[in-house]
């Protein structure tokens, strides 16, 4: 990925990061606990992957990014994402999750039923945690059956996911455990 960079910007959830190439976003990392490990995580990512002063588009979506983590509501749909290597399924997963408005939620089996069948769940649960655009393609909206939070590969797992929502004002059924 010589021909892309990223960035590193500061969101309500802690330091986020942002790699673009000539066709669009490539990918968006959630915060890892702190900057050097943000930083680290994006150049394991992408092998050469150099960190650069973002272009003025990318600065565009840096600040709406950061704004929606701040509790703006903007559904990103015009962000363009250069997703090369996505398969055909995941696009169908994203392009479907991409339309869920900020503080909506659909859940697993919703999106399976769109792409064709209820049994495709777990393989939108999957395609969800390959998400190389969290927030642009806003995986956190997407819950278990019966409203639940479900999983979130991202760091922080759950927490990360219902601060997200929360910000976003979404509604989950979610009763914490004696373990959260």
């Amino acid at each position: 990925m010589t021909d892309h960079s990223f960035a590193l910007f500061e969101t309500a959830i802690g330091t986020c990061a942002i790699a673009w190439g000539p066709r669009g976003i490539n990918a968006v990392q959630l915060p890892m606990g702190g900057v050097a490990q943000t930083r680290i995580r994006m150049q394991q990512r992408y092998a050469g992957i150099a960190e650069a002063e973002p272009p003025a588009d990318v600065q565009r979506v840096i600040a709406r990014v950061t704004a929606l983590l701040a509790g703006t509501a903007d559904d990103l749909t015009d962000v363009a994402l250069d997703l090369d290597g996505v398969s055909a399924f995941q696009r169908g997963v994203y392009d479907i999750a991409r339309r869920i408005p900020p503080g909506r939620t659909l859940t697993y089996g919703d999106i399976a039923k769109q792409l064709g069948g209820v049994e495709l769940s777990r393989e939108v649960g999957q395609a969800l945690g390959r998400n190389p655009c969290p927030i642009v393609v806003p995986c956190h909206r997407v819950l278990a059956a019966g409203n639940r939070p479900g999983g979130f590969s991202a760091n922080g797992g759950v927490d990360t996911k219902l601060k997200m929502l929360a910000i976003e004002g979404a509604a989950v059924n979610h009763t914490p455990s004696l373990f959260d």
